[in-house]
This record gives structure tokens, C-alpha cells and sequence, in this order.
């Protein structure tokens, strides 16, 4: 029986394509998927152009601030992301398995389940590896990669670091959704209360839009922040995705000025295992947009 492909089909074939997709969505810039791909500008729009072309949608909405993802752009990510997944395991199954160990590091402040996705994904497909993970504040993570202390680290801060972009994601203030505030009362403020840029964010803010608060909480724990804010206790900011059904976003009409992004670096040791530090630097891009599938 002959298969003959339609236009949409020979075009999600095509992997370099997928691939340049991907890492555009991964770091939000052009310029920089460029360089993390080893191509040129011009290049890399050349084939986001014949992608777009081939499925007759527009994927990335251009701005100012780099390159967002349409809603067509929002449901190809999982798919190309599913498709790079089974390219990447069926070449597993004609290579030598990989042993030893490699040690990581995630943020706390990361999606709470994303470690746990990262994990299973990765012992799935490299059974044969022991993974020492820590999690926490990740202001020591690059001097530990750059000693050898971490193989591997997710990075987190207001700007991308020396290494590879992850993600850029939104940060809020988020507050219980029925707590109310009292006009010309001070802001009751959670503090993550340790030597991090989350550390001073709030603070500064805040005094710099003139809006007066009071220091309800510290902690130095993400979690207990959240449970603060789930009591109804306080006021603090954090990554979109830790909103839960109980936690609310306030915005500039509550009186709360704007916030940088949360964006994420993987960084990487040079003294590590150069096939090690890939397959967990693999599992990371390939669960961070599609968590549900593992």
C-alpha cells in the first residue's frame, strides 16, 4: 500500500524544523535560539517562515520584548515536543545505555511538579543512571556548577544567565482570592527571607510606587510562602504557575506596580559527563511544556 502525505504531514516531518520551533518557544528570542542552534538570524526565520508556510498558521507573534506563541503556536509546542520525545527514545534503543550518576539542581520556585515530571522522565528512559537531585534556593547553583558540585542546574532569576534559556515566566502577585484590602491600610507582605533576588523584589517595588506595607511573613521556604498566602495572611510574588484554585493575581487596578519575568537558565559543568549532563538537560526541555504525557 502506498501512504501519501498531505502538506501538514511532510512538513512536522521535517525534525530540524521541529527543533528550531522548540527552542525559539524554549527562550522567547530569535537571537538567542540562533545561537544555542549554531545558525545564523536569517537562517533560523527562513525556516520558521517555511514551517508556518507549510502549515498555514502564524506560530510566534513578533514584538519588542522577543517572540510569544500564538494559540496555533500554544498547540503545536506539545506535539513537536512529543514528536523530538520519540525521536530522541527510539535512538535509545539502538545505543549503548548510559550508567553512572549526575547530580542536578532545581529551583524552588519552579512549577511544583515539575521535578517530579523531570524525574520520572528521566529514570524511564536512562534506567541505568543514579540522580542526585536538590532542590532550593538557586543562588549558589552556578558556583556549584562552575566547581563541579552540580552536573547540572536550573538556574532561576529577573535575566537569563551564561548558559542555556529555559523558559521566561510570568511572576504575580498573588494573594488569597478572598482576602480584601483596607484603603491607605499597609500591604500585608510575605518575605522569602534568604540571599536571592526573590529576597528584596517586593520591598523595592513597593517603595518605589510609594505603596505602603508591613512584613506579615518570612520564610525561607517557597512552600511555606505559599501556605502563608493560601491562610490568608499575606501578600507576596510568585511564578504564575504556582497559583492554585485558593490564590488570586493582583494587578495594577489593586495598586500592585508591574513585575520582571522569573527566567530560567540551565547551566551545565564542563567537568561533567558530556552524555550525562545531555540526557537531564533532554528530560528538562522535553518535560517543561508537556508534563501530562509522563
Amino acid at each position: 500500500m502506498v501512504s501519501i502525505m498531505n502538506k501538514n504531514e511532510h512538513i512536522l516531518r521535517n525534525v530540524e524544523l521541529l527543533n528550531a520551533f522548540v527552542t525559539i518557544a524554549d527562550c522567547g528570542n530569535l537571537t538567542t535560539a540562533a545561537g544555542l542552534l549554531g545558525r545564523t538570524q536569517s537562517a533560523i526565520s527562513v525556516q520558521m517562515r517555511k514551517l508556518e508556510s507549510g502549515l498555514n498558521t502564524s506560530l510566534f507573534l513578533r514584538n519588542a520584548k522577543g517572540m510569544a506563541l500564538t494559540p496555533a503556536g500554544e498547540t503545536l509546542l506539545p506535539r513537536a515536543l512529543g514528536i523530538l520525545s520519540e525521536i530522541r527514545e527510539t535512538a535509545l534503543l539502538f545505543s549503548k545505555p548510559l550508567t553512572g550518576s549526575v547530580r542536578v539542581g532545581f529551583p524552588d520556585d519552579y512549577d511544583e511538579t515539575g521535578m517530579e515530571f523531570v524525574l520520572r522522565a528521566f529514570a524511564r528512559t536512562h534506567p541505568g543512571v543514579r540522580v542526585l537531585a536538590v532542590s532550593g534556593c538557586t543562588s549558589s547553583y552556578p558556583k556549584d556548577v562552575r566547581e563541579g558540585g552540580l552536573d547540572v542546574a536550573i538556574c532561576s532569576g529577573p535575566e537569563f544567565m551564561d548558559g542555556r534559556p529555559l523558559n521566561a515566566e510570568e511572576t504575580v502577585w498573588a494573594a488569597h482570592k478572598d482576602l480584601v484590602f483596607q484603603t491607605r491600610e499597609p500591604v500585608p507582605l510575605a518575605i522569602l527571607d534568604r540571599n536571592c533576588w526573590w529576597r528584596d523584589l517586593p520591598t523595592g517595588l513597593l517603595d518605589a510606587a510609594g505603596v505602603p506595607y508591613e512584613i506579615a511573613f518570612r520564610s525561607n521556604s517557597f512552600t511555606s510562602i505559599q501556605a502563608a498566602l493560601r491562610a490568608g495572611l499575606a501578600v507576596a510574588p510568585l511564578p504564575a504557575t504556582c497559583l492554585t484554585g485558593e490564590l488570586k493575581a493582583l494587578t495594577k487596578k489593586d495598586g500592585f506596580p508591574d513585575l520582571p519575568t522569573a527566567c530560567r537558565t540551565i547551566m551545565v559543568s564542563d567537568q561533567a559527563d558530556e552524555s550525562l549532563v545531555n540526557a537531564m538537560v533532554d528530560a528538562i526541555l522535553t518535560v517543561r511544556q508537556a508534563p501530562a504525557e509522563f
